[in-house]
């Protein structure tokens, strides 16, 4: 099909990756009359469910990608894991990709990531390549420990690191990992958890959701709340890291930066994810655009939509964990009926796999936190106090950081 800057529906929006992220995008393109294929290994995935084609082939299968793309207007992805040669066959074939190929180039690879972050003046966790022992022997005298081993490429939700207490863990670290190319990180003691959900339309216009706080359980995203209790001049920074990511990288659709809040007081980046993020989910009931919304608008060359917050939110993650006791009790957790549900489509429910998510808005963050930990403690079918107990110290934690915190505000 032959490009054009701007694509109006019914054009054809062609999405690499097929999970939660894809189906979500393909719920809120179809809204607005475009059609979705999805392009992935898996058949009848989350995105597939919901596409109109849904295409199952290897991302290294170059004539299969070809075949794909020439059937689309536009590429995306909502999976950076892909073969970066993906990108390069969609060009071939006179297809824009969006965000492009040097994002996804840049982005897949932590150590190239870390590195074109140092490069362009922005704020990172000390590090160093390792590639070989006398480099890890290098850069733990460098970086020091406590640190995080991560392997360069292919690690998420906590995958793929090992962190080191003591210089003599560092061989045993690599070994567990594989011996792969990797980057030694800094240890981080943080305060807060942040994230900057932002787009940049085919004009360079920006835009973004302002700065949500985030709690991680076993490296895996547990609840997200904005907006995040900072004070503006940090929360101000914030929003212009991201602009500066996204507009060093020439970013067209929606990008995601990950950030610390140390102790000092510094906002240090930690990664980037160049697509829509589990920590902007709640933008769906709680903006006027949502960042999935927002990816098809920019990835069609529309102008980019409104991203005012309505009111405080809270998202918390369904992970599979929740069906040890069979099915959750939907009706439990939805008699709170302001309670939203998202479930994607996923077979099997498997410990830490990220099945579905509950939104919650009210008049302040403490509130609708409260309100959405409460409807996912009800989801358990039997009485689990183990997952009570959990709820129960989230709620106690969040507490006592608003009072320890009480200058950065809400």
């Amino acid at each position: 099909m032959k490009p054009s800057s701007v694509l109006f529906p019914p054009a054809v929006i062609g999405v690499f990756g097929s999970g939660q992220l894809g189906r979500m995008l393909a719920l809120a393109a179809r809204a607005m009359g475009y059609r979705i294929h999805t392009y992935s290994p898996d058949r009848d995935s989350p995105t597939g469910q919901v596409a109109d084609r849904e295409v199952c082939a290897p991302y290294d299968d170059l004539d299969a990608v070809r075949n794909f793309v020439r059937e689309v207007d536009v590429v995306t992805f909502e999976f950076e894991n892909v073969a970066a040669a993906v990108a390069e066959v969609a060009a071939e074939e006179g297809v824009p990709v969006r965000p492009g190929g040097h994002v996804l180039h840049t982005t897949q690879q932590r150590l190239r990531e870390k590195q074109f972050l140092r490069g362009a003046g922005l704020p990172v966790t000390p590090f160093a390549a390792v590639r070989t022992e006398e480099d890890l022997r290098s850069a733990m005298d460098q970086i020091g420990a406590p640190a995080v081993l991560k392997t360069a490429a292919f690690g998420y939700d906590g995958k793929g690191q090992r962190r080191i207490d003591a210089p003599e863990q560092a061989l045993s670290a690599w070994n567990a990992l594989g011996r792969q190319e990797a980057i030694l990180e800094g240890f981080v003691d943080f305060e807060r958890e942040l994230s900057v959900v932002a787009a940049r339309g085919m004009d360079g216009a920006f835009a973004h959701w302002g700065v949500i706080e985030n709690v991680h359980r076993n490296h895996i995203l547990d609840l997200s709340v904005a907006p995040a209790r900072l004070e503006p001049r940090l929360a101000c920074e914030a929003i212009e890291l991201a602009r500066a990511v996204l507009e060093a990288l020439d970013v067209v659709g929606v990008l995601c930066v990950e950030m610390f809040l140390d102790r000092r007081g510094r906002l240090l980046i930690n990664e980037l994810a160049p697509r829509p993020h589990n920590s902007g989910h709640l933008t769906i009931e709680a903006s006027i655009t949502s960042q999935f919304e927002q990816q098809a608008r920019a990835v069609c060359g529309l102008p980019l939509g409104a991203t005012d917050l309505l009111r405080p939110a809270a998202m918390a993650n369904l992970l599979g964990d929740l069906w040890s006791h069979g099915e959750p009790n939907w009706a439990a957790a939805l008699a709170d009926r302001g309670i939203k549900l998202h479930l994607y489509g996923k077979k099997e429910p498997r410990k830490g796999r990220k099945m579905g998510h509950l939104t919650a808005l009210a008049d302040t963050i403490e509130e609708a936190r409260a309100r959405v930990l409460k409807a996912r403690s009800a989801l358990a079918r039997q009485h689990d106090s183990a997952l009570e107990s959990r709820e129960t110290a989230a709620l106690s934690e969040w507490a006592d950081a608003v009072n320890e915190g009480g200058s950065h505000g809400s």
